[in-house]
């Protein structure tokens, strides 16, 4: 039985001479046979790996540019081939990769990584080196230029807000941001990442930001800002990073921005799915997200299946007033933190940092500050 098994697969008898082993004529095998598959080029959609495609164009769900799939050549064995005609694909949810089976031995695949760190998944990439649910969506509009790839997003608000008391005013506004994330292959383990995070705030919401009742945080011609949402700066990320795979579950990273963002607290709200399309900043987001702008910071990063432990050394003092320059980066502060999603739609971290003299109205406090987040994203549907 075991026998006419592997017979029935092509497999080698070892009572025939060896000059009489041939491939089923079904089958394409040989040297003609292989260039002639691998002229045979895939494209896929980088958003939905299921549309596969045999000439370039446009996604029909989302209209993004088809990229080529990459093509390896499968290890086979001696002693069998496959003799089905049949094509699988695959897509695994927690490496965002698709992969392709062909009868000629090939396997066709696409990963995308986190422009941090090679090792995860590019739905787990939040602001900084922070960890989202697997599950979440990523928006933005892709391009590939050969195994490079460039993503870019952002929000606009256009708005009318009305807040008739003493305490706020009238205005026509429009918060928004935009964002730019790239990520360079050096080998097949080895990645360069870099992102740029940009708001044209200063010219939209002016120095003293809009109204917020209730909110609070940062400064205006040396008055601290009450009932109110401070502009951010021109430019809130510059960032460089570099990651290495060390096998399946292990990898590491480096992090430098700035500015950027210290290993401290969950991902800043407008990265958080549950706040991104709030046109008003979460009343929290000074004190919460409060280092997400800091000019200077440096992060490490060790990442284990689904566990990561990093630590910062960065700026404690958060930015001055003039929201076009570069702040002095002072590296006075320091923080580390734990993340762990122990299944695709949860996201937990905990965190601790010091942070040194983080206002410019009181030069002399000292803040410890410790944080633990859940994140938990349910997807509804993936159209």
């Amino acid at each position: 039985m075991t026998f006419a098994a592997i017979a029935k697969v092509g497999a080698i008898d070892p009572h025939r001479p060896h000059g009489e082993h041939e491939h089923p004529p079904s089958q394409n095998y040989g040297v003609a046979g292989e260039q002639e598959h691998e002229k045979k080029q895939k494209y896929t959609c980088p958003m939905h790996p299921e549309v596969i495609s045999d000439h370039p164009g446009n996604c029909p769900k989302c209209g993004m540019k088809l990229v080529p799939v990459k093509q390896e050549k499968r290890r086979t064995s001696n002693a069998q081939h496959p003799t089905s005609n049949s094509e699988h694909v695959m897509h695994d949810a927690n490496e965002m990769a698709m992969s392709h089976h062909d009868q000629g031995g090939h396997e066709m695949h696409m990963e995308m990584h986190s422009s941090v760190n090679i090792a995860d998944p590019m739905n787990r990439e939040g602001s900084g080196t922070s960890w989202l649910p697997d599950s979440g969506p990523m928006y933005g509009r892709m391009f590939m230029f050969g195994d490079d790839m460039l993503m870019l997003h952002g929000a606009i608000f256009p708005r009318y807000t009305n807040v008739s008391t003493q305490r706020g005013d009238d205005r026509i506004d429009a918060p928004n941001w935009i964002m730019g994330m790239y990520s360079h292959p050096l080998g097949d383990s080895t990645q360069l990442g870099a992102r740029l995070m940009m708001s044209l705030d200063p010219l939209t919401e002016g120095g003293r930001g809009y109204p917020l009742l209730f909110q609070s945080g940062e400064s205006w011609h040396d008055q601290p800002l009450h009932d109110r949402q401070h502009p951010h700066d021109l430019f809130d990320e510059l960032s460089l990073s570099l990651s290495q795979k060390f096998d399946h579950d292990l990898s590491a990273y480096f992090y430098f921005g700035y500015p950027g963002e210290p290993a401290l607290g969950p991902p800043t709200f407008m990265h958080r799915p549950s706040a991104m399309d709030d046109p008003d900043a979460p009343i929290g987001h000074h004190w919460q997200d409060s280092t997400h702008v800091t000019f200077g910071v440096a992060t490490a990063g060790l990442a284990w299946k689904n566990i990561k432990i990093e630590g910062s050394i960065f700026t404690g003092r958060e930015p001055d007033e003039d929201r076009y320059d570069f702040d002095r980066p002072r590296f006075d502060s320091f923080s580390g933190r734990v993340s762990w999603n122990p299944m695709q739609n949860l996201a937990l971290q905990a965190s601790f940092g010091y942070i040194k003299s983080p206002e410019a109205l009181e030069p002399e406090l000292k803040r410890h500050r410790t944080t633990a987040s859940v994140i938990y994203n349910l997807p509804l549907g993936y159209d």
